[in-house]
């Protein structure tokens, strides 16, 4: 017996099953203005704040330094400036200052070779061993940061009776050891070591949290292929690890001597009476010192605002070479 199959009748009423759907009318009038306006204006309100900030305490200061800079402005009459053209320039290039910039450019680069090596090789020391599971790993990851969070002022006060001439602590591990006291904040190296020991100690916890996430990140086959292949813990933090860690540890590097240029708080707080110009004799004098010795003790904001570009312009270079070196590394990859 043949059964027919019947195809139930669609209502009218119904909507269709299938089909376009259904266009959605654009609001018009002043609605539609307003809708258009938040559509398109809505991505640029929410950014706005950080260039209105960034306006106000960056580019604005920025602007204003160099207009500074090519006047003679006091400090005492801010309101009077008269113009000089690159005379301020001049000066610290070739002229009367030259002497203290290209030492205090000169001891900028000392300082910044003397804490940033130690620094990074112990911050990725102390990062490889941490990347390990030791007993209270948490805790002393914790703990790497309390030099990080010290406030400068307390930390040089600190490192300032540690070195000290007579009683300190660094002078007493020295005589144990038969070696006579030292002076250090009269000699020349000894005080740029003594400045760079208080970089060291607050900055090398920060580094090595940063190279502890990068090696975190390192793939872990790696390291099982190259103990398949017999290869130690030494051999695989050098063929391994290193190799992984180079835009990190350029990073590091680029970072560090940003913040050796701008040095100020450790060496002028280390000098005490003398600090304002780095030393009786400007031994570990900084671009930083002298930008504050000429505009706060001098009174000249004009000069003081010329170091400030010419610092300007050195960490431009210094970004210029951070981003060919990386464009090199992840070529050769």
């Amino acid at each position: 017996m043949a059964t027919s199959t019947r195809t139930p009748r669609r209502d009218p009423a119904d909507p269709p099953a299938s089909g376009p759907p259904e266009r959605r009318t654009r609001p018009t009038g002043l609605r539609g203005r307003l809708h258009r306006w938040d559509h398109k204006g809505s991505p640029y309100l929410f950014v706005a704040p950080f260039f209105l900030v960034f306006a106000v305490f960056g580019l604005f200061p920025l602007v204003y330094t160099g207009y500074l800079s090519l006047h003679q402005v006091s400090l005492y009459n801010i309101d009077q400036t008269d113009w000089v053209g690159f005379q301020n320039y001049s000066d610290l290039l070739f002229g009367p200052v030259s002497e203290h910039f290209w030492n205090a450019l000169q001891n900028t680069v000392t300082l910044g070779l003397l804490s940033t090596v130690p620094q990074l090789l112990i911050a990725i020391g102390l990062a490889h061993l941490l990347n390990y599971r030791l007993p209270a790993r948490g805790f002393f990851r914790t703990a790497l940061l309390a030099p990080y969070a010290t406030s400068v002022a307390a930390a040089t006060l600190v490192f300032a009776l540690i070195f000290s001439p007579e009683g300190g602590m660094a002078n007493w591990a020295l005589g144990l050891v038969d070696i006579g006291p030292i002076r250090w904040e009269s000699g020349d190296l000894s005080s740029q070591i003594a400045v760079s020991v208080i970089v060291i100690w607050r900055w090398t916890g920060y580094n090595a949290l940063i190279y502890l996430a990068a090696m975190q990140a390192v793939p872990r086959e790696l390291y099982e292929a190259a103990a398949i292949d017999g290869a130690s813990r030494w051999r695989q933090f050098l063929h391994v690890t290193v190799p992984e860690l180079r835009p990190t540890i350029l990073f590091t590097v680029v970072v560090s001597f940003i913040g050796s240029t701008q040095l100020f708080g450790e060496p002028y707080l280390f000098g005490g009476q003398s600090g304002h110009q780095g030393g009786t004799n400007h031994q570990y004098e900084t671009l930083g010192i002298l930008m504050y010795d000429q505009g706060f003790h001098y009174s000249l904001l004009g000069r003081a605002s010329a170091i400030a570009w010419l610092m300007f312009v050195l960490l431009v270079l210094v970004g210029l070479a951070n981003t060919l070196i990386a464009r090199r590394l992840r070529a050769a990859k």
